[in-house]
């Protein structure tokens, strides 16, 4: 039996490999694909495709077969960031200690990259030869479009935009962080 540090170790590796695996695959033109990789391969903790794959071990399946679930997550997440840090919405520059996509590939790559990596998730979950029944696919691809979309994720960075320079109770705080963060961690 693995320690959990040790687990957490193996799961991540996985994970930036096959990320890597499959933003190749997309077979992208050059500038779009170096800004999805880019912002993708920056690292991170991959809180999400680990708590996918972690999962699938605990229903007792092999974590590998969360793989294309938690590709899609991560790839899901990594867009959202992109577009966060948009002028548009938080106007960040860094990201990671590193520049954010859009100022290394400007603002209209950056939305594309964004877009580009939210199609390639479905694509991972869409994918004919991921060994999943299709009806257990269509609820994979169910679950994660409620939770990334209008009523979760998205809804969250809009009531996030909402309450910009102003105050907001406890309550209205929680419902940002539920829809914006936790929705997504709750599919995975």
């Amino acid at each position: 039996m693995m320690n959990f540090d040790t687990q957490y170790k193996a799961y991540q590796q996985l994970v930036e490999e096959k990320l890597s695996h499959y933003i190749h695959l997309a077979n992208h033109c050059e500038a779009l694909m170096k800004a999805m990789e880019y912002s993708l391969m920056l690292g991170g903790k991959r809180i999400r495709p680990i708590l996918a794959m972690a999962t699938c071990d605990l229903l007792g399946n092999a974590p590998t077969q969360a793989i294309p679930v938690a590709c899609a997550l991560e790839m899901i997440h990594t867009y959202s960031l992109i577009h966060d840090d948009l002028p548009s919405m938080d106007d960040d520059d860094l990201r990671r200690g590193k520049p954010t996509n859009h100022k290394v590939f400007g603002e209209a790559v950056a939305i594309l990259a964004g877009d580009g990596l939210l199609t390639e998730a479905f694509s991972c979950l869409s994918d004919p030869r991921w060994s999943l029944s299709d009806h257990s696919k269509i609820r994979v691809i169910h679950t994660i479009s409620e939770a990334s979309g209008a009523k979760g994720m998205v809804a969250g960075q809009v009531l996030d935009l909402e309450f910009e320079g102003k105050e907001c109770n406890e309550e209205q705080l929680e419902n940002i962080h539920l829809h914006k963060t936790g929705k997504l961690i709750l599919a995975s």
